[in-house]
């Protein structure tokens, strides 16, 4: 499993757990504290953390950490019904990653690794620049499809 972060400042460390999937605990102690030291190093004390509806993400225990720790937070009550279509990462920045990987030299679980922490260094600024900031066209395009999928 991967995490990453992304603003419009750059891509946090990617935290990479290789026994399989996150809980809350996980993610808190985990991708949350990369999250907020590389927001804050990226952005000062004035920013947002947004995240989508994976069940770490809306445990109680995460959304009550979120709310303590950092400057401003989107709780899940407030996060839209198609978070895949609001995510940058669901649509566009793995697909920017996985393109930036030489799968040829992916081998082994350690060779894969080392490619995913290569790779997050070679992601064009501007590409997931373009990805964050086009965020807001599509909620626009959300808001006015009603509230479901855009295509």
């Amino acid at each position: 499993m991967v995490w990453l972060g992304a603003c419009t400042e750059g891509l946090t460390t990617p935290v990479i757990l290789e026994n399989g999937a996150m809980d809350a605990e996980v993610h808190i102690n985990e991708a949350l504290l990369i999250a907020l030291e590389g927001g804050d190093k990226m952005l000062g004390s004035d920013w947002t953390y947004q995240q989508d509806g994976a069940r770490p993400h809306t445990h109680h225990l995460t959304q009550e950490w979120c709310a303590k720790h950092f400057p401003d937070f989107i709780s899940k009550k407030r996060w839209p019904s198609n978070p895949p279509d609001l995510c940058p990462f669901d649509y566009s920045l793995w697909n920017e990653l996985a393109q930036c990987m030489n799968w040829d030299r992916i081998t082994t679980k350690a060779t894969l690794i080392e490619e995913i922490k290569r790779s997050v260094t070679k992601i064009d600024k501007k590409k997931f620049l373009n990805s964050i900031l086009n965020f807001t066209i599509r909620l626009r395009k959300i808001k006015r499809n009603g509230g479901n999928y855009i295509h």
